[in-house]
């Protein structure tokens, strides 16, 4: 074999082994490529689940809001113009309340008809309220609760545990489980002992005593 034969073998042998590594680089790139293409549509895809799930979390609260937005209307439509009204039914009473305490009007013969006429309005008045669920919040002898009563005044009571509503300056309502207006109260406190004052009485007492 001459030098010449011996340098094209080479050189070919070269060549196949050049040719060998890039055909595995290919196909390591080729590999390469396609995890990576598996890895980016599997994360499309979780993607696309996560935002989907997101989006059908999101429908479901809008719904649930509709729902109760839908249910509030529907039962504290009137809120708003029974808040109003309760003070209608105030002034009924107290119109009954001025005419039975007026000396001038007890002599007149239709009075009892006058006062029975507006009791009648003042009952349909309550049915009507308690049709529509609305109610009068009980609170005379009751623990004071701010929740449904605003104190007006305290009152010195040592009979009774000090907090306890122990009179109605004016009615409070209720719409169903709503408030409608607190009453207006006034709440027991403690009677203050007047010791020092007892004290110093006694003291003065018993000097006039001496000196006497």
């Amino acid at each position: 074999m001459t030098i010449l034969e011996e340098k094209e073998k080479t050189e070919s042998l070269s060549k196949e082994n050049t040719e060998e590594e890039n055909s595995l680089k290919n196909e390591n790139s080729e590999k390469k490529s396609q995890a990576v293409e598996e890895i980016t549509l599997e994360d499309k895809l979780k993607a696309a689940e996560e935002k989907a799930l997101r989006i059908m979390a999101e429908m479901e609260n809008q719904r649930r809001r509709f729902e109760k937005e839908r249910n509030e209307a529907f039962e504290y439509g009137g809120y708003n113009f029974a808040k109003e009204t309760v003070s209608l039914l105030d002034n009924v009473e107290r119109a009954i309340s001025s005419f039975k305490n007026d000396e001038s009007l007890k002599q007149k013969m239709d009075l009892a008809k006058i006062i029975s006429g507006i009791e009648i309005v003042n009952k349909d008045l309550v049915s009507i309220f308690k049709k529509n669920g609305i109610e009068q919040i009980e609170c005379i002898n009751k623990k004071f609760d701010p929740n449904f009563h605003q104190a007006m005044l305290e009152v010195e009571n040592n009979e009774k545990d000090p907090g306890t509503v122990f009179q109605e300056i004016q009615k409070g309502y209720m719409m169903k489980d709503r408030l409608l207006r607190p009453s207006l109260v006034a709440v027991t406190k403690k009677k203050e002992e007047k010791v020092d004052k007892i004290t110093k009485d006694d003291g003065k007492s018993n000097k006039n005593d001496e000196k006497n």
